[in-house]
């Protein structure tokens, strides 16, 4: 599983707020690590809806999906993709609800944890600050991944770094050299994106039936 972050590692962590954790034991680390993202607020003087991290993970899960930040539904309910392209997503997978939402199979590690507000064309990107933190410390716990999708231009760029092509349509469409290592670019689910998937038919005949066939198979392993 590569986890290439594309602005790199931080050299030390900023000192979040709250009283010192316990010493963790021996199985206790990776809950205290979860504890600490979701206390974080590192980033809290940029967001104008204020922190609140949201993702899903569990050492054991097999699928790690890498997406870009939450939405404000998501923001507001606290569950990794609760919205409309989350729908979306679940039908690409070929998955229920349930199964999508269960930590033990599915991690969801955004770029970003926090909402990072509006923009004039739709959601901010993602926080700088926040892969660059987080990841390093987060994803060598998941260490029973065998498929990692990137999803979303930011996705991409963080997972993949130089070996990705010169766009997104092109990286994509390269989907077999890059499933082969373990990875699996995809556009972003958003409704916003329907004129993508008209030009792009080869994404439904192709990719989601070898995507479905995949994740069900690891799945149920």
């Amino acid at each position: 599983m590569s986890t290439a972050v594309s602005s790199g590692r931080l050299s030390r962590a900023p000192m979040l707020p709250g009283p010192q954790s316990p010493a963790p034991g021996p199985d206790s680390g990776f809950d205290v690590l979860i504890a600490r993202i979701r206390a974080c607020r590192v980033c809290e003087h940029h967001l104008p809806h204020g922190c609140r991290p949201v993702l899903q993970a569990h050492p054991d899960a097999r699928l790690l999906i890498v997406s870009q930040a939450p939405g404000r539904k998501v923001h507001d309910t606290g569950i990794p993709f609760n919205d409309k392209s989350g729908d979306k997503l679940r039908a690409w997978l070929g998955i229920d609800t349930q199964t999508f939402h269960d930590p033990h199979r599915v991690a969801i590690v955004p770029m970003g944890f926090c909402y990072p507000g509006k923009g004039p064309s739709g959601d901010l990107p993602p926080r700088p600050e926040c892969a660059p933190l987080w990841h390093p410390r987060l994803l060598p716990h998941l260490r029973n991944v065998h498929l990692t999708l990137a999803i979303g231009g930011h996705a991409i760029r963080g997972m993949l770094g130089n070996r990705r092509k010169p766009s997104l349509t092109e990286t994509c469409t390269a989907w077999r050299e890059y499933l082969d290592a373990g990875i699996l670019p995809l556009p972003h689910p958003s409704p916003r994106n329907i004129a993508w998937f008209q030009r792009n038919p080869w994404f439904d005949a192709q990719l989601l039936p070898a995507l479905r066939n995949r994740v069900r198979t690891l799945l149920r392993a």
